[in-house]
């Protein structure tokens, strides 16, 4: 039998994602910080963990697919001197969105101990996820990044070597760039048609027949046209990589002025009450101010 491989973190995006793992036949040890998540996991066979410590110790490959960061090192016992237990000898593979010089950082770390680290973020929302049609960039040693290729086939319809850490974390931020912008984009494109009185279920076929139309506008177009925001990258997530991304510009002296004016725009959301709505219900943020400006 195939060594278990670990797996942290069964939310939006690590819930699907394991469970096409388990599906494939790759024999699981999994933990989940809300122990419900964990569920369906058990009955596709993959064994769940009572802490992380149990996962770092049977598996030698272990998976992280965290919030953001903070959750990664608890996951790790990083400051701690579970850490050096935990890691040495095993290969790392974080698949969340985090800071680059955090994961730099923790790459020095891992490898100072004896383990390895592979970043392995990804690039689509839960469906894709649920599909098993992610994207994924890899960077980090070859020796490490090989064997972790063909364990991502289930989940991933192309992986990307980005060379060393963080080149595929900066890879993802510039992915999202576009993600980010795209998506405000056509939020705007809906709340203005609807302000001159316009058939938004037309305006999404004719977006859907032109050149410009994707598997996101598409997806995006028909809950902006029904109204209905069922989460697949969520208002926070996605506020929370709108900031990562204005961090990085800011450290590396690039400009960002269409994510900036998105950070304010996603962050309005939030504070409306739509944190866990799917990141098209940006449309509300523009709504409101569309009734601020008339109201003055």
């Amino acid at each position: 039998m195939a060594d278990p491989v670990g797996f942290l973190g069964l939310g939006v995006m690590g819930g699907p994602m394991a469970l096409n793992l388990a599906r494939a036949g790759t024999p699981l040890v999994v933990w989940n910080r809300s122990p419900e998540r964990a569920e369906p996991m058990r009955a596709a066979g993959a064994r769940i963990a009572a802490d992380p410590g149990e996962v770092f110790r049977a598996a030698r490959v272990v998976v992280l697919m965290p919030y953001d960061a903070a959750v990664a090192d608890l996951m790790l016992g990083r400051g701690t001197e579970e850490f050096a237990a935990r890691v040495a000898g095993r290969t790392i593979v974080h698949m969340g969105t985090a800071e680059p010089e955090w994961s730099r950082e923790l790459e020095r770390e891992i490898r100072a101990v004896g383990g390895h680290y592979v970043e392995a973020p990804v690039s689509g929302s839960r469906v894709p996820a649920e599909q098993g049609r992610l994207v994924a960039m890899l960077a980090g040693e070859a020796d490490a990044v090989a064997p972790v290729r063909p364990l991502l086939a289930p989940l991933c319809r192309e992986t990307f070597d980005c060379g060393a850490v963080p080149g595929a974390l900066l890879m993802k931020l510039a992915v999202n760039v576009f993600l980010i912008a795209t998506v405000t984009g056509l939020a705007e494109s809906f709340h203005f048609a609807a302000g001159h009185g316009l058939d938004v279920g037309l305006l999404r076929d004719v977006l859907g027949a032109g050149p410009m139309a994707s598997d996101v506008s598409r997806v995006k177009a028909e809950k902006l046209t029904k109204g209905e925001f069922s989460v697949q990258a969520g208002i926070l997530d996605v506020l929370k990589n709108n900031r990562l991304i204005v961090d990085a510009a800011r450290a590396a002296g690039i400009a960002s002025p269409l994510l900036d004016v998105c950070e304010a725009l996603y962050a309005e959301t939030a504070e409306l009450g739509h944190g866990g709505a799917d990141m098209a219900a940006v449309v509300h943020a523009l709504d409101a101010r569309g009734r601020s400006d008339r109201d003055t």
